[in-house]
């Protein structure tokens, strides 16, 4: 049988072993630090159910937390999300370094990237913002995070501030290239996929996500992004108009990637489970 053969930021898959090779699936949770509800169903999704990448939010207000509870997790893989907003109305996170021309008047991140109907002249486009102070922002978050998660392996966008300009985009890919981290794995040959029908209730995630197992095919990886939750009197509080029933949505995700059903399909179908750091390998 042929065997995969890895070039930096490629992935070359010789025809005849695409044929048989396993589909390989990477299960990333997002928002590490948004809440403690939140860090603990991310946590539980690596434990007990099929997520293979961690992201974390530096500045969150739960970042000390996530440091913790991923120390006692080593062999988690784990990325930086990289954040300039903070979009939940009851719940705010600053900028880590000093970064003028990215924080509202009171000091915070925007609530969004990009304009939003619901929060007229509060988004980082809306203002003027100044690219000196994005990599000032994105190199305080990526040293902070190795400073306190060594084993960083990979950089991710929260909210797609990593796509706010072409400049940005630049400085990304030169921030990773220096800090030798990877960054979202388009050049890898991994193909986005997310739920292929309603996914408004638990039910309805897990049965989605089913659907999507068996639409993955042979030689092709793939990577699923969600942000799993609890269904509890904290997350309840946590909204911004426009996605108001944050709690029973990401309680589904914890739902359907601890699901009987979901490992027991994954298994049936002999789909390979990975990771970021598995690309390289």
């Amino acid at each position: 049988m042929k065997k995969l053969v890895y070039l930096p930021f490629l992935l070359f898959i010789h025809p005849a072993f695409a044929q048989t090779a396993p589909p390989r699936l990477i299960v990333r949770g997002d928002d590490m630090g948004y809440s403690h509800a939140g860090n603990e169903a991310i946590m539980k999704c690596y434990r007990e159910g099929i997520e293979t990448a961690i992201e974390v939010i530096v500045p969150s207000p739960w970042f000390p937390e996530a440091v913790t509870m991923l120390a006692e997790n080593p062999a988690v893989d784990v990325g930086i999300h990289l954040a300039l907003s903070s979009e939940w109305d009851n719940v705010k996170w600053r900028p880590v370094s000093a970064c003028p021309s990215l924080r509202d008047a009171d000091g915070y991140f925007y609530p969004m990237i990009y304009p939003n109907k619901n929060y007229p002249g509060r988004s980082v486009t809306e203002n003027r913002w100044q690219l000196a102070d994005v990599e000032q922002e994105f190199r305080a978050q990526i040293e902070l995070a190795l400073k306190k998660i060594p084993r960083i392996s990979h950089l991710s966008s929260h909210m797609g501030c990593t796509e706010l300009a072409g400049e940005v985009k630049a400085l990304t890919q030169k921030l990773a290239k220096e800090y030798r981290l990877d960054i979202m794995p388009d050049q890898l040959g991994v193909v986005s996929v997310g739920y292929p029908g309603a996914h408004a209730t638990s039910p309805e995630k897990i049965e989605s996500f089913l659907k999507l197992l068996e639409s993955l095919e042979a030689g092709k990886t793939y990577l699923f992004v969600d942000h799993p939750g609890l269904d509890t009197p904290e997350l309840r509080a946590i909204r911004h108009v426009g996605y108001e029933q944050v709690a029973t949505d990401r309680q589904g995700v914890t739902d359907a990637w601890t699901s009987p059903r979901v490992r027991a399909r994954i298994k049936a179908k002999g789909i390979q489970l990975i990771s970021y750091r598995d690309l390289r390998q």
